[in-house]
């Protein structure tokens, strides 16, 4: 169980998360948009903090974090993403339209140990078309691996696979979460 003033923390970090994407989303700063913003952002962490937030509230806040997070998302997954389309687009269009579809049991970086971490690879695998992390489980020797239906398995080798699936994503994301 938390502490009062853990929970509050944990509240205070997803209120200023949320409230940010809802600036975000309404690029405005209207006072009514800003109290609307408010309001809504205080009541989504209210329900959400305690969830998301488990230990160190304002670790994400870190400046250099912000920007890879930030340089991560404009450049290195919009590119990842944009890959995958191609490639989708060509599985479609193909007359042949012949794909072996399978789940993949792919490594997870040493790189990549936090569940935050984790979690985030795994989501940006699930949002790059032609992929779908299925789970994300523990070995007995405490290694990490991705569970990951990929609609065309064009390599069935775990590492290459692996390399193919998450391209530079997770590294990029263990320099966010550690």
């Amino acid at each position: 169980m938390q502490k009062p003033s853990s929970k509050f923390l944990a509240w205070l970090s997803a209120f200023i998360f949320c409230f940010l994407f809802w600036l975000l989303l309404t690029w405005s700063v209207a006072p009514r948009e800003l109290i609307l913003g408010g309001v809504v952002s205080a009541i989504v962490a209210a329900f959400s903090g305690r969830f998301l937030i488990h230990h160190q509230a304002f670790y994400l806040y870190n400046p250099v974090r912000l920007i890879v997070l930030i340089f991560y998302c404009a450049i290195i997954f919009l590119w990842e993403v944009i890959k995958a389309n191609f490639a989708m687009a060509k599985l479609v269009l193909s007359p042949r339209l012949k794909y072996e579809a399978g789940i993949l049991r792919i490594p997870a970086s040493d790189k990549v140990q936090s569940e935050y971490g984790l979690a985030m690879v795994s989501n940006c695998i699930t949002l790059t078309p032609g992929t779908i992390t299925v789970d994300v489980a523990e070995d007995e020797g405490g290694k990490n691996y991705y569970y990951v239906h990929w609609i065309d398995v064009a390599e069935t080798d775990r590492d290459k696979a692996g390399e193919a699936i998450k391209g530079r994503m997770e590294r990029w994301i263990g320099r966010i979460w550690k």
